[in-house]
C-alpha cells in the first residue's frame, strides 16, 4: 500500500543577507572557529570486545601516557606514547579462561597514567575492557549405572638444567676396527677404565690431545669424548584385559596406603593405585620381578627399604672408578666413596673437596638427599611399621607402588656423589650388566649379576649431539633390550625440544613429566622436554604449585613427589620432596614390573605394549611430543576391579589444558571457553582417581571448534558407553 504524502504549506524563499560569494568564503572560517584543541586529560573508558578478537581505544590528547596492569589474556598494540591515545587491545582468551569454565566474560581494568604536555598535571584513567567467552552446552546422561613431621623435607633447590651446567668429559671412548687392534691397544694405553667388545674407555686429562692421536690411528673406527650425563630429578597392543566392573552395590573398597606419610603421596591417587592395591590384596601377584635402578646408589640402612633390595653378593654393583696421582697418591677423581668398582653401591656419606688442589683435600658431608634412594622408594618402599631409627623418626614412612608384589630392586651405582653426574661409558656398561651381560671394569675384574633385570630404570640423561657419543649409549640400550629387558628413561628436565639421551635411543621408553593443575586433569610439567621419542607420561611434580591439598609442617605442600631419602647431615633416614622426570620414570618402571608380576604381560616388550594401549590421551588427540601416547593408567593396564562409579565431564584443548564444567542435577552443563579446538569427553570414573572416561571406563567423545565464526554450540546428549 502506498503511503500518503503529508501536506506541507509552501515556505517563503529567504532573501540573501550577504552576496553569495561572501557567504561561500565565510564557511571555512566558521568551521575553523568551532574546532576544539586536544583534551587536557585522559578519561575512563569502557571497551567491549564482545566475541571479537580486538577493540580499539582512542582519545584526543597532547601529553604523554603509558599503560599498566594488563592481565595475561590482554595485550596492547603499544604500551606508551605521546599525543592522541590510539591503542588496539587484543584478547588471548585461552590465557585467562578459568578451568572451571563458569565465567561468561573476561574482565580487565588496565590503568593509563598520563602527564599533560606542559608537565604540570598528571593523572590516571581506567580502561574497563571485557571479552566474552564462547559457549558450549550439552547434557551428560547416566543410563542405569551398573556400578607434619621432622623427618620429611624438600630436597635442596637446584638451578634449572642447561647444557652448560654439565661438566666436561673426563675420558675418551674409542672403538677399534677389530678385536685384535683393541687387544693391542690395551697393552699400550696406560689409563684403560673399561673394555666391551671392540670398545675401550680411556682415562685422560687431555681429552682434545687424546682424541687427535686416536683419530689419526687407522685401526680406530671412532673416538669420542666420554660425555657426562646427570640425574634428572626435576605399537601393536596386546589383547585387551578390561577393567573388571562391579555392580553399584558391590564396588570394591579402595586400598589406601596406611603409612604415616602416604596421604601426601598424591601421585599414586592420580594414577588410581588404590584400585590396583585392592586388586593385589584380593588376587596376589605370583611372579618375582627384578628392577635395576641405575643411579647414585642406595641407602641400604633406610628402614623403609629393608627387604626390598638385592645387596652385595646378590648382584648389586658400583661401577664407578677413582683415580689417583701416581706420585702423591692423592685423588684426582673421587666418585664419593673413595674406592673403585665393587659390589657395594651404597650412596656414600661424603665426598672429597678440592680435587684440583691435593694439598687441601678433606671429606665434606653431602647436602642432597640421595637421588637413587628417592627413585628406589617410588618403586618399592615397604608398607607397614618398623622400629624407629631415631627418637623423632617415623615408624612407617611412605609406601611404594609395588605394595605386596614380589618386586625387588637391583641397585647399580653409576652417578657420583659430588654432583650426581656420570660418564656415559659407565652407564653403558651398567646397562649391559643389569640386563645380564658380563662386564670388565677398571679394577680388571669381570662381574655378572645372578639376577638380570626385566626392567631397568634410568633417571638420568643429557643432551648429546655427537652421533658417535649417542651410539655408545644407544648400542647399550639395544643390547639390554635384546637380552629381554625393558629400558625406561627420564625424558629430561631441560625444558626444550631437543632429544635427551638415553631416553631418545631406539628401544628406550622416554618418560615425560606431568603435574597437578587447577582442574581434575594433570598438565605438562614446565621443565619436561618435548620431542618425538617421548612415549609415556607419569607424575613428576611441580615445585611451584600446591594443588595436591596436603600440608607439610603447617604450610601447603608443593606438588612434588614424596619418597625415601637420606639426611647426610644427621646421618639418619628421612623423606624428601623432589620433582623431575627422574620421579616420573620410576612410575612407569613400577607399572611395567607389576604387569610382569601379575602375568598380564609375559615379556617386558608386552608390558610396554600394554602400557601404551591403556594410557590416557592428554592434549591433542593421538601421540604427541609433549605427552607421548599419554598418562599411564595402572588400573586399566592391570585389569583392576572398579572402586568407584562417578559420572564426569572434561573439555581438553590441543595444548593439554583441561576445563571441567559442572553438571547440574540432571546432567546439563554450560561451559564458557576460549576459542580453539576441543575434545569433549564424558565418562565414568571407575578407579577413583577423579579422571572420567579413561581406557577401560565408559566414555563418549566429541570434537568441537569454537570461535568468532561459531561462538555457541550445543553438543547434544552425551551417553558414556563401555
Amino acid at each position: 500500500m502506498k503511503l500518503p504524502v503529508p501536506f506541507r504549506a509552501p515556505l517563503p524563499r529567504p532573501r540573501p543577507l550577504l552576496p553569495a560569494r561572501t557567504l561561500l568564503l565565510s564557511v571555512p572560517l566558521l568551521l575553523a572557529g568551532c574546532r576544539s584543541g586536544p583534551d587536557a586529560a585522559l578519561h575512563d573508558q569502557t571497551l567491549t570486545l564482545g566475541q571479537g578478537a580486538s577493540v580499539s581505544a582512542q582519545q584526543s590528547f597532547s601529553g604523554s601516557w603509558s599503560i599498566e596492569g594488563l592481565p595475561a589474556w590482554l595485550s596492547a598494540s603499544t604500551a606508551r606514547g605521546s599525543g592522541d591515545l590510539k591503542v588496539t587491545f587484543s584478547a588471548n582468551r585461552a590465557a585467562g579462561a578459568p578451568t572451571a569454565a563458569n565465567t561468561p566474560s573476561l574482565l580487565a581494568a588496565p590503568q593509563v597514567r598520563w602527564t599533560s604536555a606542559d608537565g604540570g598535571t598528571t593523572g590516571t584513567a581506567t580502561l574497563n575492557v571485557s571479552a566474552d567467552l564462547y559457549t558450549l552446552r550439552g547434557t551428560v546422561t547416566d543410563q542405569a549405572s551398573t556400578l607434619a613431621a621432622a623427618d620429611v623435607d624438600r630436597a635442596p633447590s637446584r638451578p634449572p638444567l642447561t647444557e652448560r651446567a654439565l661438566p666436561g668429559p673426563r675420558g675418551v671412548i674409542v672403538a677399534y676396527r677389530s678385536q685384535a687392534a683393541r687387544v693391542q691397544a690395551m697393552r699400550q694405553e696406560r689409563e684403560v677404565r673399561s673394555a666391551v667388545g671392540e670398545t675401550l674407555t680411556l682415562r685422560t686429562d687431555d681429552v682434545p690431545g687424546t682424541l687427535a692421536r686416536l683419530r689419526a690411528d687407522t685401526d680406530v673406527l671412532y673416538a669420542v669424548p666420554d660425555a657426562v650425563l646427570t640425574a634428572l630429578d626435576r605399537p601393536e597392543p596386546t589383547p585387551s584385559i578390561p577393567v573388571r566392573t562391579a555392580s553399584a552395590q558391590a564396588l570394591a573398597a579402595p586400598q589406601q596406603g596406611t603409612d604415616e606419610f602416604a596421604p601426601l603421596q598424591w601421585a599414586y591417587r592420580l594414577l588410581g593405585y588404590p584400585a590396583v592395591w585392592r586388586d593385589m590384596t584380593d588376587h596376589p601377584y605370583p611372579n618375582a620381578v627384578t628392577v635395576a635402578v641405575l643411579d647414585t646408589g642406595v641407602r641400604y640402612d633406610h628402614p623403609d627399604l629393608q627387604g626390598q633390595l638385592y645387596g652385595p653378593g646378590d648382584g648389586a654393583l658400583d661401577v664407578l672408578p677413582v683415580t689417583r696421582d701416581p706420585q702423591t697418591g692423592k685423588l684426582t677423581y673421587d666418585n664419593g666413596d673413595g674406592d673403585g668398582p665393587d659390589t657395594d653401591p651404597t650412596d656414600p656419606d661424603t665426598f672429597t673437596y678440592s680435587l684440583s688442589d691435593p694439598a687441601h683435600q678433606f671429606p665434606i658431608p653431602r647436602s642432597d638427599p640421595s637421588h637413587g634412594t628417592h627413585v628406589t622408594g617410588i618403586i618399592a618402599a615397604r608398607w607397614g611399621t618398623f622400629a624407629a631409627p631415631c627418637a623423632d623418626c617415623s615408624t612407617s614412612g611412605v609406601v611404594g607402588a609395588s605394595y605386596r608384589a614380589p618386586v625387588r630392586v637391583l641397585p647399580v651405582r653409576v652417578l657420583d656423589a659430588p654432583d650426581g653426574n656420570g660418564q656415559e661409558s659407565d652407564i653403558a656398561l651398567a646397562l649391559r650388566y643389569a640386563a645380564g651381560d658380563p662386564v670388565t671394569l677398571s679394577d680388571g675384574r669381570t662381574y655378572r649379576t645372578p639376577h638380570p633385570a626385566q626392567v631397568i630404570n634410568l633417571s638420568l640423561g643429557g643432551p648429546l649431539r655427537d652421533p658417535d657419543q649417542i651410539q655408545v649409549l644407544c648400542s647399550a640400550v639395544s643390547r639390554a633390550t635384546a637380552l629381554g629387558a625393558l629400558v625406561v628413561a627420564a625424558g629430561g628436565n631441560f625444558g626444550g625440544t631437543a632429544p635427551i639421551y638415553p631416553a631418545a635411543c631406539p628401544g628406550a621408553v622416554s618418560v615425560a613429566s606431568v603435574s597437578l593443575s587447577d582442574s581434575a586433569v594433570p598438565t605438562h610439567a614446565y621443565y619436561s622436554d618435548q620431542y618425538a621419542q617421548v612415549a609415556l607420561s607419569a607424575p613428576g611434580g611441580n615445585p611451584a604449585t600446591t594443588f595436591n591439598g596436603g600440608t607439610l609442617n603447617g604450610q601447603p605442600m608443593p606438588d612434588e613427589i614424596l619418597s625415601t631419602g637420606w639426611n647426610y647431615a644427621s646421618h639418619r633416614p628421612g623423606y624428601y620432596l623432589e620433582a623431575g622426570t627422574s620421579q616420573a620414570a620410576p612410575q612407569v618402571t613400577a607399572l611395567a614390573a607389576l604387569l610382569l608380576s601379575k602375568g598380564v604381560a609375559a615379556t617386558p616388550a608386552a608390558a610396554l605394549d600394554r602400557m601404551l594401549a591403556t594410557a590416557t590421551d592428554l592434549g591433542a588427540a593421538g601421540r604427541d611430543s609433549t605427552y607421548g601416547v599419554g598418562l599411564i593408567q595402572p588400573a586399566a593396564a592391570l585389569g583392576a576391579l572398579a572402586v568407584s562409579d562417578v559420572l564426569g565431564l572434561s573439555v581438553q584443548d590441543a595444548s593439554g589444558r583441561t576445563f571441567t564444567p559442572a553438571l547440574d542435577g540432571v546432567g546439563r552443563f554450560t561451559a564458557y571457553l576460549p576459542d580453539g579446538a576441543f575434545r569433549v569427553v564424558a565418562g565414568r570414573d571407575r578407579n577413583g582417581n577423579g579422571l572420567a572416561g579413561e581406557t577401560g571406563e565408559p566414555r563418549v567423545e566429541k570434537a568441537v571448534t569454537l570461535g568468532p565464526s561459531l561462538p555457541t554450540f550445543d553438543v547434544g546428549t552425551l551417553t558414556p558407553t563401555p
